[in-house]
């Protein structure tokens, strides 16, 4: 049975924070693995963050924060990996981060590897750590083969599986996968996925993130305009399509960016039978 995970991000409003909670009672249909939960520009979001993981673990299901450490002290990301560990926090989805805008230096900790090593120093064994992993090459990577390095590292220092950014080639993955293999890594790199609902925020994410969208994507999502029934009929179908596609050639799981929605989410597990 593959495995399945959903990322939330922290609401702003109390609205969005009840609109959250009966989105998770849905999702929780498809008995995730855990749910993850992200962080804003240098933390901005901390609190936000660390409240919606808290109630996702009250309601039964495990949480993994994630925890960036750009522009952090090491005095201040240990008190906020013990303030996890109180709330009985298991997993952690370790990150550089962004700085946030107008920001100089980075802080103690320039990679996430530095981040991960840190955690392993203060914590042990305790935290079970993901960090990301970058199919089409972080944005920052000089070559592929840094991006690959950078991975590596990652998982030298203690990371136990990977997450990737989302993408719409499988080839992209697989290939990645192979490559991170062959240079030693040995932990699960599990396909992160972003459903498609709206063209505008697709390519506005996609620009923002390197993320590729191969063009006949983009062509078929602008031919359908502001039709958003068929774009979101067209995105289920396309990603249930890939989704398929990682499972059959051995992808370990599937890890769900669900944008706070469960409607996509829930109709493209049905069609993969999940």
């Amino acid at each position: 049975m593959s495995h399945i995970s959903i990322e939330f991000f922290p609401p702003k409003t109390p609205e969005g924070a009840e609109k959250l909670r009966a989105v998770r009672k849905t999702l929780y249909a498809l008995k995730p693995q855990f749910c993850s939960v992200t962080y804003g520009a240098g933390g901005a979001t901390q609190a936000g963050t660390f409240a919606t993981v808290g109630e996702i673990l009250k309601e039964g299901v495990d949480a993994a924060s994630h925890f960036s450490c750009i522009g952090a002290s090491a005095a201040k990301v240990r008190l906020e990996l013990e303030e996890l560990k109180a709330m009985g926090v298991k997993r952690l989805v370790a990150l550089r981060g962004d700085l946030p805008s107008g920001y100089g230096h980075g802080g103690e900790f320039h990679y996430a590897s530095d981040l991960v090593r840190f955690i392993r120093a203060q914590m042990g064994d305790y935290f079970y750590i993901e960090v990301a992993a970058y199919p089409e090459f972080h944005p920052q990577a000089a070559t592929a083969q840094s991006d690959i390095n950078a991975l590596v590292a990652k998982v030298r220092e203690g990371a136990n599986s990977a997450i990737t950014q989302y993408f719409y080639n499988q080839d992209a993955y697989f290939r990645f996968v192979e490559d991170a293999v062959a240079a030693g890594v040995n932990i699960p790199i599990i396909p992160g996925i972003m459903p498609i609902t709206s063209a505008s925020q697709l390519m506005r994410f996609s620009d923002a993130c390197g993320a590729e969208i191969p063009r006949w994507i983009r062509q078929r999502l602008h031919s359908y305009g502001d039709d958003v029934e068929s774009i979101r009929a067209f995105g289920v179908d396309v990603v249930s399509k890939l989704c398929e596609q990682l499972l059959d050639g051995g992808a370990p799981g599937i890890h769900f960016y669900s944008m706070n929605q469960s409607n996509a989410v829930m109709q493209i597990s049905k069609n993969l039978n999940l």
